[in-house]
């Protein structure tokens, strides 16, 4: 997938061809991340001229849907703060024992447990519980995936080459060209049914590799309230965070 440089970021982008375009049409939204829309005769150089031109506008509407729902503040990793996990929220203890070396996190009766050094630094502490949460929502998440994986294969004919949780900054997933899906960890935070429709999604992309009316068509077939799904998303997206 190409990429543009904006400052230290690099973004990621698609783009399709089309017969009957003219001109270049950039749209940027959460689900989809950016997508640029552009005459078949368009050279790389020229798209790259245009991309640049526009970046600043790019990476302010990613901003601005980032801030549609007002996220919440960084995670103090304190007894009693909530951590989302399908959907459900569950709370956190926080032991501290002399003699460790590190934290350590477990999920046991129904909320999580964290034992850390009685004399660790709060910085070094949090560093260490945000790493072994984004570790337990890739170990668990990946396999509560795999159970939807099963069932949306069969419901649509389609087999993904591999799938997998990953750190991605402004989507929610990604599929490749070569049948390759990745899906943002952080949707493991969200509801059983807003984790198929992101799955839903990228396995449609297995048959229409683009946005048209078929792909979404494709998509309604399997979910046919896709559309309250992604309102759901668009919505609620920006708070499904640790950071």
């Amino acid at each position: 997938m190409p990429t543009f440089q904006y400052g230290t970021t690099a973004i990621e982008y698609d783009i399709e061809y089309a017969d009957d375009k003219k001109d270049v049409s950039i749209i940027v939204e959460w689900m989809e991340g950016i997508r640029l829309i552009a005459p078949k005769g368009i050279t790389d150089k020229q798209l790259e001229g245009i991309i640049q031109k526009k970046a600043p506008t790019i990476f302010n509407k990613l901003r601005e849907i980032n801030e549609i729902t007002e996220p919440p503040l960084p995670k103090e990793f304190i007894s009693g703060e909530k951590f989302s996990y399908l959907g459900r929220n569950y709370r956190l203890k926080v032991y501290k024992e002399e003699g460790l070396e590190k934290a350590d996190l477990a999920f046991m009766r129904g909320r999580f447990i964290a034992t850390v050094p009685s004399e660790m630094d709060e910085v070094v502490k949090n560093q260490q519980l945000l790493q072994l949460f984004k570790n337990w929502y890739l170990e668990h998440g990946t396999v509560k995936l795999q159970s939807r994986l099963e069932l949306y294969c069969a419901k649509m004919g389609v087999t993904p080459h591999n799938v997998q949780l990953k750190e991605q900054k402004f989507r929610w997933g990604t599929c490749t060209s070569n049948g390759n899906i990745y899906l943002n960890w952080r949707i493991i935070m969200s509801p059983i049914s807003i984790i198929d429709y992101v799955l839903v999604h990228e396995l449609a992309h297995l048959k229409y590799m683009n946005h048209s009316n078929d792909f979404w068509n494709f998509v309604r077939s399997i979910l046919p309230d896709y559309e309250q799904r992604k309102e759901w998303l668009r919505v609620n997206g920006p708070t499904l965070t640790l950071e």
